[in-house]
């Protein structure tokens, strides 16, 4: 691993930008890894999204089990990668009470009424996940002008 694959920067104009719509009952991990799998771009991430869920599934840091978080909940915050690989993402989400939780994303979080989603999709760098040896995790490295 070089610093290379650490760091990369493209123009704006290189970027496009996707507006999903997802409806009661799609589950928000695997649209989003189904839009990024149905795209010709090599790398991706989440630019915005709002909605609510029936519940969530959340992998909180420190932790190797799933958190079940019961709904109703307002999706708070997404962000994240997409890749070849899999995705990187982390939800907050807030219950009827306005207490957050929040972890890595996890299959299983329903929409509810809808989730608006907005992915930036690029070509200009290619986002590929490999085991990290000084994490022990599968972290992100950056291959400018790479292809899928």
């Amino acid at each position: 691993m070089s610093d290379a694959d650490l760091s990369a920067s493209w123009p704006a104009a290189a970027t496009r930008f996707v507006a999903l719509r997802l409806q009661p009952g799609d589950d928000l991990r695997r649209a989003l890894e189904a839009a990024f799998a149905a795209a010709p771009e090599t790398a991706g991430f989440v630019a915005a999204c709002i909605g609510s869920l029936t519940g969530a599934r959340l992998r909180p840091a420190g932790r190797d089990d799933p958190l079940a978080v019961p709904g109703p909940l307002e999706i708070v915050a997404l962000s994240g990668t997409l890749s070849a690989e899999g995705p990187h993402l982390h939800l907050a989400v807030s219950d009827a009470e306005g207490r957050m939780t929040g972890g890595h994303l996890l299959p299983g979080c329903t929409v509810r009424t809808t989730a608006e989603i907005v992915l930036g999709l690029t070509s200009a760098v290619a986002f590929r996940r490999a085991d990290d040896p000084r994490t022990g995790y599968k972290e992100l490295f950056l291959h400018p002008n790479d292809t899928r």
